[in-house]
């Protein structure tokens, strides 16, 4: 089973950012167990929903041709948890882009409150480059997470959307 850390994007703009969502809600899976007694939405799960966000504006300036792999944290500050009733906002901003990889740099946002910043280097995997025994498939953008975006597109989402980010 893949986990989303997203739940729907709110704004996105070919090329250059894309902000999604995440409520946290008391009926996920993982909150039971996390830690029982305190469910809480940790920094390392807010730290996944800034790469499916940044990973998916990356995979889309490039025609979802390559697999999009994460390559490195080059930073991750996040200063709170979330806990159920919360909605986690992830504003990514695609920094640069060639064949090779994608920088990103995102902020955090806890019910409309900074509490970090994710910045993120992405590396294009293709089955032909690839010395690794990689499926010949796109194995990174699944259906779900290519949904995700076209279900945007299809509720009429623009580019107007608001983006907290620099």
């Amino acid at each position: 089973m893949r986990w989303l850390w997203i739940d729907a994007f709110v704004a996105f703009e070919s090329g250059r950012r894309a902000s999604a969502v995440k409520n946290i809600t008391l009926g996920e899976d993982y909150l039971a167990d996390h830690f029982p007694g305190y469910p809480v939405f940790p920094p390392s799960l807010m730290i996944e929903g800034m790469a499916q966000t940044a990973g998916i504006l990356v995979g889309e300036a490039r025609g979802f041709r390559e697999n999009v792999i994460l390559a490195k944290i080059r930073r991750a500050e996040i200063e709170a948890y979330a806990y159920p009733g919360d909605q986690v906002r992830y504003d990514a901003q695609l920094d640069s882009l060639d064949e090779r990889a994608g920088v990103t740099s995102g902020t955090l946002w806890k019910n409309g409150g900074q509490v970090g910043r994710v910045d993120l280097i992405f590396s294009h995997v293709n089955q032909a480059e690839s010395p690794l025994d990689l499926p010949e498939h796109n194995f990174v953008f699944s259906g779900s997470f290519v949904s995700l975006l076209q279900s945007f597109q299809a509720a009429g989402g623009s580019t107007d959307g608001e983006f907290h980010g620099r």
